[in-house]
């Protein structure tokens, strides 16, 4: 089987997640991207460009499969795997996860949800008569950069962003007050299966930093969430979802059409019991995704955020281990020597610990235990 896999930069998800699964599933694996100086089984494409993507592939050989787990590639290689006649996302839903203006307003013309939104184009003036508090993002960001809660002017909020962006489209919307929660999902061509969620802890307003994310059972906001998926044509494939349990019911915060990342991943596939990288590729492949079994025990993923400016002076390696009955990853994100900006992002994370027991009580006392002996020393 041919699997041809569309990248930027490097990913744990792609680098020890999809590579080893494609392998174990006796794939042949090339990877399309414009950096293939940083990617084993490369091949040099503008995989920004459908045009050139589908040229790439056809020069190359025919297609079982292709796939990215790239936010930023999702609907080319939707339109890519849709001009081999083989089994992928739909673009248009692709597009519309992507551009959160697009995403408020096709649940809105849905009936979903009536969130307040609106885009800023760049040089259009901030509108008047804002239903403050507000949250003001990127129309196509990742890992929470340039996302703020504005509570009262709006205007330099959006200047400071435009100085970093200037030539980008930015969305705001009205804040959604309440948990933060998300949904997995893993679909094929008969239908969609819910693989779980997280209840997500957030640092400090005005930014929103993931801090941690804690393994929790379906319940009924999943059904909200579902039909919103299916009013953006969301289906195939993993997607992750974020959504707010507020006082009015569930709100689709977005829509991210590729499996959880920072991690969680990995941690979904923990607590399952299952490949799920190999699932994933699987559908691809046209093969069904199987029955979901019920998780098991807890597990949480805590992500080291750096406090302060500074340099790593000490910090601990890459590492599994097991404290009684509880199962503990560390991934260190930096390195001792290198030198810590403050960004309010995800981008700030140092390490993320990921752990799975047999109850939360295990897990956090595990968590807590080896962040003591073998702490981050930033000064």
């Amino acid at each position: 089987m041919r699997l041809y896999l569309t990248a930027l930069k490097p990913t744990d998800s792609v680098t020890d997640g999809f590579l080893p699964a494609a392998e174990a599933l006796g794939c042949e694996v090339t990877i399309l991207t414009d950096r293939p100086e940083r990617h084993p089984y490369a091949v040099a494409c503008d995989v920004r460009d459908p045009r050139a993507l589908i040229d790439t592939v056809e020069h190359l050989g025919r297609p079982d499969a292709i796939f990215t787990n790239s936010d930023h590639l999702q609907a080319e290689t939707a339109l890519a795997a849709a001009y081999f006649g083989l089994p992928g996302k739909d673009w248009r839903a692709c597009v519309a996860a992507k551009n959160k203006f697009l995403m408020r307003r096709e649940l809105l013309r849905a009936g979903i949800e009536q969130v307040w939104s609106t885009r800023l184009a760049p040089g259009d003036p901030v509108p008047e008569g804002v239903p403050y508090p507000v949250v003001l993002k990127p129309r196509e960001g990742v890992a929470s950069e340039d996302v703020m809660l504005v509570e009262r002017d709006l205007a330099w909020a959006v200047a400071e962003v435009r100085k970093r962006r200037p030539g980008e489209a930015l969305v705001v919307e009205e804040y959604l007050e309440g948990p933060l929660r998300t949904l997995e999902t893993l679909g094929d061509s008969s239908g969609v299966r819910v693989l779980g969620g997280f209840e997500t802890t957030l640092g400090a307003l005005p930014y929103f930093i993931e801090e941690r994310l804690d393994w929790a059972a379906p319940d009924g906001s999943h059904e909200h969430v579902l039909g919103a998926l299916r009013a953006l044509g969301v289906g195939f494939g993993a997607c992750h979802t974020e959504y707010v349990l507020t006082p009015g019911g569930p709100r689709i915060v977005e829509v991210n059409y590729r499996v959880i990342g920072d991690h969680c991943d990995f941690l979904l596939a923990d607590v399952l019991g299952v490949p799920l990288f190999e699932w994933i590729l699987r559908a691809h492949l046209g093969e069904p995704v199987p029955a979901v079994p019920a998780a098991s025990g807890h597990g949480s993923a805590v992500s080291l955020v750096a406090d302060r400016p500074g340099t790593v002076k000490d910090a601990p390696g890459a590492e599994a281990v097991t404290d009684g009955d509880v199962r503990l990853w560390h991934r260190p994100l930096r390195a001792v020597g290198d030198t810590v900006s403050l960004t309010h992002t995800n981008r700030d994370y140092l390490a993320v610990v990921r752990a799975v027991g047999p109850s939360r009580q295990a897990v956090d006392a595990a968590i807590a235990a080896y962040r003591a002996a073998r702490p981050w020393v930033v000064e």
